[in-house]
């Protein structure tokens, strides 16, 4: 099963949708900061589109997310960059989402080759969680004065850690570990093609038109 919390309405096609408000897209009603009616391990693929920056619990919320997930599902959340001020004066967003999230998501990290770091904590290191999802792949979507085509990797990575308003949005997709993962396992999974939302894809069409003329 693929589920797409959140969904509203543009749910993505395939998926089983579930929102907080009620509407022709929305088959499952709930507030997931309360539960998800899904049984133990029945998902496979969950797609959370800028939908956990609202949620008032987000350990609560992931630990729900895992229960219902068989182990190795894979889970892509896209979230706005917290390092932009109008993402940090909305008062609707209750969570932060940066390059450090996937480190308080498990007690034992693995960093993808193919993905931007993300960076140890060393002073207030991240607490072993009650949920454990392992890193398979980080984006950093740029402002548009900041596109990818214009600057460096490395410019950009600057750039970012010295001002805010650099980045506008970081997706991630997740595997949830159930059982023992192996590191070559995590490197091969990290290197899959996996779902996106549609709001990515659209932006990658916008990109690819600009760039082309």
């Amino acid at each position: 099963m693929r589920i797409d919390i959140g969904c509203g309405s543009n749910k993505e096609k395939g998926y089983l949708g579930i929102d907080l408000v009620e509407g022709p897209e929305v088959d499952i009603v709930c507030d997931i900061n309360q539960g998800i009616p899904l049984s133990d391990n029945s998902v496979e693929f969950v797609m959370a589109s800028r939908v956990l920056p609202y949620v008032s619990d987000l350990f609560a919320v992931m630990s729900e997310i895992q229960r219902i997930c068989v182990h190795k599902a894979v889970v892509c959340i896209l979230a706005p960059y917290t390092h932009s001020f109008y993402h940090m004066s909305n008062p609707t967003f209750k969570q932060k989402f940066d390059e450090y999230t996937p480190r308080y998501f498990t007690g034992q990290f693995f960093q993808p080759t193919q993905s931007p770091i993300s960076p140890e904590i060393p002073d207030y290191p991240a607490p072993i969680p009650p949920f454990d999802y392992r890193l398979l792949r980080m984006e950093l979507f740029y402002q548009i004065p900041y596109q990818q085509s214009l600057y460096e990797i490395e410019e950009l990575e600057m750039l970012k850690t010295l001002q805010a308003n650099v980045v506008h949005e970081i997706m991630y997709h997740f595997t949830v570990s159930k059982k023992e993962i192996t590191i070559q396992e995590l490197e091969f999974m990290s290197r899959m093609r996996y779902p996106e939302p549609r709001a990515v894809i659209e932006r990658r069409l916008r990109s690819s038109q600009q760039d082309f003329f």
